[in-house]
């Protein structure tokens, strides 16, 4: 990825929610939803995140995005060449910023007020980012309701005269109306149909290709992840494991955890047998992490410097395959 332009540089973001106790609501202890994660995001690229519920993609999403207020470290982003760090940005400053990077949620039926019409629902965000003639905002509604395959005229309706697949497809032209450089999915299609899910994913990579846009996919179905990203993160409480190439990673897991992800994805043919990798236990709590790797309680090659020394992100063999774990720190 040398050659490609950064549009957001994250340096050893954390975001811990505190845990608070007694009358006087004291602090006692804080979740690492995310816990100092540094990531590049490419212009153009679709970058997967992928991990187990309660992994902390979601809130990472989020995040990036300033919807969580991050408690340490810097989002940088990219500014015609100059970069800018957002954590630091004004209320005026984070509006400006909103028109670069929007954000698709995971379930159509709430991200729409099931009172209002839909042209209430995009006329809104038009009307606040200072559109301000009736004319053009309905030439932009009409111009992304079409990027989405739906008639203009649907405008009229309400949310529940619509199915879950065309919910979701209005959602992502409501994301679409400031023109954004940036659309952060969380888990897009999770709440529809697996038919439905194909057209919805065939449609987005149609939209970036037709608008130049960088994708930040999450979601926990791994089928669908390596079907849109061309590169993958794998994340575990909070930290990120292992960053590769979508075929890199599918072909050449390295660290446990993602060969215990890989292994339980179901292969279509119903007699052919996969040899599933299951990590015993149970995920550690994310107030209470485990010292070292978070993963050694878990791991089946666990030593003993696994359990004292938490693994940084290493090259594997001077690639772009990154990951965090002690059996490669001498390949690094």
């Amino acid at each position: 990825m040398a050659n490609k332009e950064l549009i957001f540089q994250i340096k050893n973001l954390q975001m811990w929610f505190p845990i608070r106790k007694g009358m006087m609501r004291r602090t006692t202890g804080h979740v690492k939803a995310v816990d100092d994660v540094s990531l590049d995001i490419y212009k153009g690229e679709t970058l997967g995140i992928v991990g187990e519920s309660g992994c902390g993609k979601s809130t990472l999403g989020k995040t990036i995005m300033m919807l969580n207020t991050p408690t340490g470290g810097q989002v940088l982003f990219n500014y015609e060449g100059q970069f800018k760090d957002i954590t630091k940005f004004t209320s005026q400053e984070l509006f400006q910023f909103r028109k670069k990077v929007q954000m698709v949620f995971q379930d159509p039926y709430s991200a729409l007020n099931p009172l209002k019409k839909i042209y209430t629902a995009f006329e809104e965000p038009l009307k606040v980012h200072g559109i301000n003639t009736k004319e053009e905002r309905e030439k932009i509604m009409e111009d992304v309701l079409r990027m989405v395959n739906i008639q203009p005229d649907y405008l009229l309706r309400y949310p529940h005269e619509f199915s879950g697949g065309q919910r979701q497809r209005l959602c992502i032209a409501r994301a679409l109306e400031v023109r954004p450089e940036v659309l952060i999915c969380d888990e897009p299609v999770s709440a529809l149909d697996v038919s439905i899910q194909a057209q919805v994913l065939n449609l987005m990579k149609k939209i970036q290709k037709d608008l130049g846009l960088t994708y930040l996919f999450i979601a926990h179905d791994l089928s669908v992840v390596q079907y849109m990203s061309n590169r993958i993160v794998v994340m575990y409480l909070g930290k990120i494991v292992e960053i590769a190439d979508s075929r890199a990673l599918y072909d050449e897991p390295l660290h446990p955890y993602t060969r215990a992800l890989l292994s339980a994805i179901p292969v279509p043919q119903i007699h052919q047998e996969k040899k599933r990798i299951v990590l015993p236990g149970e995920v550690p709590s994310p107030i209470r992490k485990p010292t070292g790797c978070a993963l050694h309680p878990r791991c089946p090659h666990c030593t003993e410097k696994c359990k004292q020394v938490d693994p940084v992100l290493t090259r594997y063999k001077d690639g772009e395959h990154l990951v965090a774990c002690h059996l490669y720190a001498k390949e690094g």
